[in-house]
């Protein structure tokens, strides 16, 4: 079974080589103080940020957990649907979440949000950028206007940028109040490694480091990752593989099934497709060996998502999906 459920990379970030040679001349028996400032030099460097403003931990799970740990108290609100570990992670710590729902598009309204950002008055608010599951990346204008009103009542944005990568590059004027999440498991393919950053100003990543753990990442992870930042061009070719990837899945059901089905536009390594056919599409490409998401949630439950694969996985997909098709055609005929 071919599993393109959890939005991983299905291409190694590097070959077996390199990393025989990073384990190599890793010194396991000294602790990581060294290994962490490296990399977060190199992150910083690659997208021209100040060391100061980075920091990093175990995965991006583990800064949704921080900021609901060490944020002030009060609400947290995000979106319905969005990454379900928001909601974990407030539950863990029995912090109140309120939602707001999506359109029947899943789309978001920026006036619902703002209007529940004024009732619920949230310590913070955290949304994904793009946004999962939908793909969907909304502009920078739609999340200045949140900025902007989340300052006003005094409570934090946290943009969850886990797929920023395969999307479209922002700036959005970095404040006290603004917290952007990152993630080394997506588009850098290092998922297994667990490598995720925050990216804030000063002031605020003191906060979020104070419930820091002495030794976040251990050295093969760190010495990895700066590696990985520290070749420029390697980075850029990989991006554009990936990119390229993403292309060729929102190609397989726009060209296909998009008639039929809802295809969102997606600006993520992942296609979300619904509508009351999305189902049996998404069970005749799971009986034909590949592994897709589907969705319990009752506004998700005809909804299907599929993430990128290999050149030649997704050749055999397209095929898959062309003999649905088929079939769909001529059972229609029939009807009709």
């Amino acid at each position: 079974m071919i599993r393109i459920n959890k939005n991983e990379s299905p291409i190694p970030a590097m070959d077996t080589t390199i990393l025989k040679d990073i384990i190599s001349n890793s010194d396991f028996n000294f602790y990581p103080d060294e290994e962490y400032d490296a990399f977060i030099n190199a992150y910083a460097h690659y997208y021209q940020l100040s060391p100061n403003q980075v920091s990093a931990a175990n995965g991006s799970d583990e800064w949704i957990q921080k900021c609901m740990i060490a944020l002030p108290e009060g609400p947290v609100l995000t979106l319905n649907p969005d990454f379900f570990m928001y909601t974990a992670y407030a539950q863990q710590i029995n912090r109140p979440i309120h939602y707001v729902d999506a359109e029947s598009d899943y789309t978001f309204s920026i006036e619902k949000i703002k209007h529940e950002i004024r009732r619920i008055k949230p310590a913070f608010f955290i949304m994904s950028v793009p946004h999962n599951p939908s793909g969907i990346q909304y502009p920078k204008e739609f999340l200045e206007e949140i900025s902007e009103l989340m300052k006003e009542i005094g409570g934090y944005f946290v943009i969850d940028e886990a797929y920023l990568d395969f999307g479209d590059s922002y700036e959005i004027e970095m404040q006290d109040h603004i917290i952007q999440m990152r993630t080394l498991s997506k588009a850098f393919a290092l998922a297994g490694l667990r490598v995720g950053i925050v990216i804030s100003t000063a002031k605020t990543i003191q906060t979020l480091n104070s419930i820091a753990h002495p030794y976040p990442l251990n050295t093969l992870t760190l010495k990895i990752a700066t590696a990985l930042f520290n070749d420029k061009s390697y980075v850029t070719s990989l991006l554009d593989r990936q990119r390229h990837l993403c292309e060729n899945l929102r190609n397989i059901f726009k060209n296909n099934v998009s008639d039929i089905i809802h295809v969102i536009p997606s600006k993520t390594n992942f296609v979300l497709t619904y509508g009351e056919l999305a189902p049996d599409l998404g069970r005749f490409i799971h009986d034909n060996g590949f592994l897709p998401r589907f969705y319990d949630e009752p506004n998700m439950n005809q909804t299907v998502r599929y993430s990128i694969a290999t050149e030649t996985q997704l050749e055999e997909l397209e095929k898959i999906v062309k003999e649905w098709r088929e079939k769909y055609d001529i059972s229609k005929s029939k009807i009709d």
